[in-house]
């Protein structure tokens, strides 16, 4: 069952000259058009370069940021037209763990207050029954109870995103938008805080939607990935199918960048041409045409649809049914000695 449906949601930017008037010369195209659905129990990744709309399609999905355009249904309810009290019910069902976790903590109170206030604005349990649920959220994200009276700066960076953790799960939400949450984290605190948000998930039947740049964090944590290029999504697949099956040119020029764990292996590097257009002043037609190896005159002068090319696998591209199938995307799946390695190195870090 659906849990949320995202239907041509827009957000553009005015951009304005003058310091009198403010004449309006342009718009910031940030998210134009962007379609997608989020199924209960369910991690969809929301992935693509730097500036190119993700955190600001997770904070219109959360009316943190108000739409230019588009339609937003939660749990089958239209939101978009929501305030007051009504928005604020809303807000206790969609939570987010931001991507600085220093940055997103009061430096200033203790990390039991920090925890309780959510409760405390919700109007959930008393005194007593608030403190009981803090310390029973630092059980459960891996820390413990006196840690309530300690402040941010006391704790390290992985600590510091499990308190995040822990506040988004405060309201006992459905949905919990993740911006990034490894992306500021050692590597080796990395799958620690991953494995927790996906005990997490099946623990308390919560649904994702993950914001990412690093495609290799995907692969460990979706169900399905939305790749989105210039406040568009290119192309959705089930995540087996869009690794072993990228369909777009733009999906497989990411694909190819993931560095191989193996320095034997070696692969054809898919280059991307130049820098990405101004959302300011897109490119007419398909918006990746500049930089793309396989495009036509078709095109730079027609937009394409996402349209359904294998069941579950969409994709925008003019050529997608033509471009050669590739191979070699994915790494090589670890020998057995390099999985008994793995499994000791993980064994030890678990003990420390």
């Amino acid at each position: 069952m659906r849990l949320l449906e995202v239907e041509g949601l827009a957000k553009h930017y005015a951009v304005k000259r003058g310091l009198v008037l403010g004449r309006t010369v342009g718009h910031v195209r940030a998210v134009d058009g962007v379609d997608f659905h989020l199924d209960r129990g369910e991690t969809l990744a929301l992935v693509g370069e730097s500036g190119c709309g993700k955190s600001t399609t997770a904070r219109l999905v959360l009316r943190l940021i108000e739409p230019t355009a588009g339609a937003l249904r939660f749990d089958g309810a239209d939101i978009t037209t929501l305030s007051g009290q009504k928005l604020r019910a809303l807000r206790r069902r969609m939570q987010i763990i931001f991507q600085d976790p220093y940055a997103s903590l009061d430096p200033r109170a203790r990390i039991g207050a920090t925890l309780e206030e959510p409760m405390i604005v919700h109007g959930l349990g008393d005194g007593p029954e608030r403190r009981a649920r803090v310390a029973d959220l630092l059980r459960v994200v891996g820390l413990a109870p006196y840690h309530a009276d300690r402040y941010p700066h006391e704790f390290s960076g992985g600590q510091r995103q499990r308190i995040g953790i822990a506040r988004a799960l405060a309201v006992n939400p459905a949905l919990v938008v993740c911006d990034e949450p490894v992306s500021a984290l050692d590597v080796s605190i990395q799958a620690q805080v991953l494995n927790l948000l996906a005990g997490l998930r099946d623990r308390f039947g919560l649904s994702y939607l993950f914001i990412a740049h690093d495609l290799a964090v995907v692969r460990h944590v979706a169900d399905r990935v939305a790749v989105m290029y210039l406040g568009r999504i290119v192309e959705t697949a089930p995540k087996r199918l869009l690794f072993a099956s990228p369909l777009h040119p733009y999906t497989r020029a990411l694909l190819s960048a993931i560095p191989l764990p193996d320095p034997r292996a070696r692969r054809e590097r898919m280059a991307r041409e130049g820098e990405p257009p101004s959302p300011l002043d897109p490119p007419a037609g398909c918006r990746f045409h500049p930089r793309c190896p396989h495009a036509i005159e078709r095109c730079r002068s027609e937009t394409p649809a996402l349209r359904t090319l294998a069941p579950g696998h969409e994709a925008a591209c003019h050529r997608a049914e033509e471009l050669p199938a590739i191979s070699g995307i994915l790494p090589p799946p670890p020998t057995a000695a390099a999985s008994r390695r793995l499994a000791l190195y993980a064994a030890r870090a678990a003990s420390r």
